[in-house]
């Protein structure tokens, strides 16, 4: 896509996007290619695969993905597709196999390593000497592999892209809210656990549509008006409980963006967050206590929600989890939520946290059930011919951002703001102009 063109449908000067960028199939199938083909891509959770020769299947863009723990406990990225007629190798959402045979002509793809040299080699051809003559190249017809992985504190991300800089550059000082996504809430590194499986659902929007959503758009919070009434928090008022000096954080040059607190030292007194609950109270009074010991004065942060570029969010405190914005077509998007909690707290931490998550988020939740029903209305009036004609507007707090103390290459202009999803869509267009990583990533956390 040429550089006019680009501008034509992204304008960070004057703060517009084109409505073509929400409903074109043309500009989709680019995305696949400029965007979900390049992209460091979250797949997964370690908790999805914890013993050998499990499996989850997970997606990278359109593409079917199978995230596998190998015989030597090592976590594998493969295709799903067999390279003999391209056939869908597992059909079911997770499972346990030693080996991936195809159901259509009975190859079959090994991750042992005691019988491969790379996970995913052909190891079965049914009619080898007969039909081939021993003549077929095994090892030339394995499964593709991602060619980066990565675990990163039990999350599992990976890209396709060998010249992709490493993980942690790609996030930038984002990695430090990621963390607390991750981390034990008493401020070990890690500890975290998903609980219950992954819900998933289709939505008749743009997948960026939600993306964006997340990332620090505080302005759509009149949409969720009759939920902070009803009081779902935990606290038993609105949604969650609120969020101390509370700003909006931009990764000019990344596409990431949140909303929380920039980095600080002390942290502000304890709230009681589950009155009605005494040992989940408990739970929580401690673990502030644990992390005030082990934090001292260290630098830290905290934040409600945030986008990591392309397609994934993260809530870090009330609901905690994970949600992914897979995309299907221009106008369909396929939405997970993974939920996390603490590793070792006690069931009932857990089973409190479950039914807060369920109420606030997901297919069912009444929070999510408000997003959706905004997003499928602004999808459906962007496709009309005379629509897709005007430009949605992002012009709120432009030319008044300032840099954030203690983050490399992150703004702000305030807790309301749009400056966010404008670098969101200016990162978007310079993927999609097919822009090499060294331009992509030249000064990107400085």
């Amino acid at each position: 896509m040429s550089q006019a063109s680009l501008r034509n449908l992204v304008d960070g000067e004057t703060g517009t996007v084109s409505r073509e960028v929400y409903v074109n199939d043309t500009i989709f199938t680019q995305e696949m290619e400029q965007i979900f083909s390049r992209a460091w891509l979250f797949v997964g959770h370690e908790s999805m695969v914890p013993n050998p020769d499990d499996y989850f299947v997970s997606r990278m863009g359109t593409d079917s993905v199978i995230l596998t723990r190998d015989r030597q406990g090592e976590i594998q990225v493969l295709l799903n597709s067999c390279l003999h007629r391209g056939m869908k190798l597992c059909r079911y959402d997770h499972g346990n196999n030693r080996t991936f045979t195809c159901p259509y002509h009975g190859w079959s793809y090994s991750t042992d390593g005691r019988l491969v040299e790379k996970a995913g080699e052909l190891v079965g051809v049914p009619g080898y000497k007969t039909h081939y003559f021993s003549e077929l190249d095994k090892q030339a017809w394995g499964l593709k592999s991602v060619a980066k992985l990565v675990n990163y504190k039990g999350s599992i991300w990976a890209t396709w892209d060998a010249d992709a800089p490493s993980f942690e550059d790609y996030l930038g000082d984002m990695k430090l809210y990621l963390d607390f996504a991750l981390d034990h809430r008493d401020g070990r590194e890690g500890g975290s656990e998903m609980i219950g499986g992954v819900q998933k659902w289709r939505i008749p929007c743009n997948w960026k549509t939600a993306a964006e959503n997340f990332n620090a758009d505080l302005y759509h919070d009149i949409s969720h008006r009759s939920v902070d009434i009803v009081g779902i928090g935990p606290g038993g008022k609105g949604r969650r409980d609120p969020t101390p000096n509370r700003v909006s954080i931009s990764f000019k040059n990344l596409g990431h963006g949140l909303v929380g607190r920039a980095p600080y030292t002390e942290e502000n007194p304890y709230a009681p967050l589950y009155g009605k609950y005494p040992e989940v109270e408990a739970y929580y009074r401690q673990v502030y206590e644990d992390r005030e010991n082990r934090l001292g004065g260290k630098m830290r942060v905290l934040h409600s929600v945030g986008t990591i570029f392309p397609n994934m969010a993260i809530h870090g405190r009330q609901p905690r989890t994970i949600a992914v914005f897979h995309p299907i077509s221009a106008t369909e998007t396929e939405m997970w939520r993974i939920y996390l909690v603490d590793k070792d707290a006690p069931a009932a931490v857990k089973e409190a946290a479950r039914a807060y998550y369920l109420r606030y988020s997901g297919p069912g939740g009444m929070t999510e059930s408000d997003d959706m029903e905004n997003w499928c209305y602004a999808t459906e009036s962007s496709t009309g011919t005379i629509a897709r004609t005007l430009a949605y507007n992002y012009q709120m707090g432009m030319g008044h951002e300032q840099p954030v103390p203690g983050l490399k290459g992150a703004v702000t202009t305030g807790e309301f703001t749009e400056e966010t999803n404008r670098n969101y869509y200016v990162r978007w267009a310079a993927f999609m102009a097919g822009t090499s990583w060294t331009e992509l990533m030249a000064g990107a956390n400085d």
